[in-house]
């Protein structure tokens, strides 16, 4: 998949670079150009050293239009550009358009720091938002739960918001450290995956009360299915510093 990064270059050159799944590259029609070679003389050259190219990634090829016929061109990572730079004259020319090169490497990679910065945020706050509502669907079968185990005689039948919830996290989640909530400490396929099992007890307490359970089978029910899902699907820990998404996130935003 092919997105443009819509740059401001120092000459007349405009979307140098090209982002190819997830990396920037610069294609030899514009090189070309802005070291002043034919393009033929600039693929004859990578095809003469296309071993030492590869050394530093595969080397992608696209054919494109011209005004003329259609033309392959390359497509270069960063270090093949600055490996076809260095294999150029330093006239001025040259040596001019290998800053402008490195300059506009430089701003695609900021540009995809901050974009993915973008949409881990995003897919996380919807993750949250998400669980949020099958939590609170989730509370309200509890309640209902409540209310039955109370006619059955529980005593203590309140206890069993907080039994649920450690139940639930105790078998999904190894913690470790204390938190004050620990969906502020989960990744966002942690919170994909509590939402998940919050539904498995919600239908697992309203199948045992359709069938008149004793209570406290309900509960075991709701509980045994928790466990089938973990036993296919594993555990994953929670730290006392934010994890997955969360980290990557910040490691992200410290470089930007």
């Amino acid at each position: 998949m092919e997105e443009v990064c819509q740059l401001t270059t120092e000459g007349s050159i405009v979307d140098l670079i090209r982002i190819h799944d997830n990396e920037p590259r610069a294609g030899t029609l514009l090189i070309a150009k802005g070291f002043g070679r034919r393009h033929q003389v600039v693929v004859e050259l990578i095809k003469r050293y296309e071993d030492d190219f590869r050394n530093f990634g595969c080397l992608k090829r696209e054919k494109v239009k011209t005004k003329g016929r259609p033309t392959e061109e390359c497509l270069l990572n960063e270090d093949q550009a600055i490996l076809l730079g260095t294999y150029m004259r330093n006239l001025p020319r040259v040596r001019k358009f290998k800053i402008q090169l490195v300059k506009e490497f430089s701003k695609a990679r900021k540009q995809l720091r901050t974009l993915k910065v973008a949409k881990l945020t995003d897919k996380h706050q919807i993750a949250r938002a998400k669980g949020k509502l099958v939590r609170r669907e989730a509370t309200d079968t509890i309640k209902e739960f409540i209310i039955y185990a109370r006619s059955q005689g529980s005593q203590n039948a309140d206890k069993y918001y907080m039994a649920i919830t450690s139940m639930v996290n105790g078998t999904l989640f190894v913690v470790h450290g204390t938190f004050k909530n620990l969906r502020d400490a989960m990744s966002t396929r942690q919170l994909m995956t509590v939402a998940t099992v919050e539904q498995i007890v919600d239908r697992g307490l309203q199948d045992g009360m359709a069938h008149e359970l004793p209570y406290k089978e309900v509960f075991q029910l709701a509980k045994s299915r928790v466990i089938q899902f973990v036993a296919l699907y594993g555990q994953s820990e929670i730290i006392d510093t934010v994890i997955a998404d969360h980290s990557e996130q910040q490691e992200l935003l410290e470089v930007i």
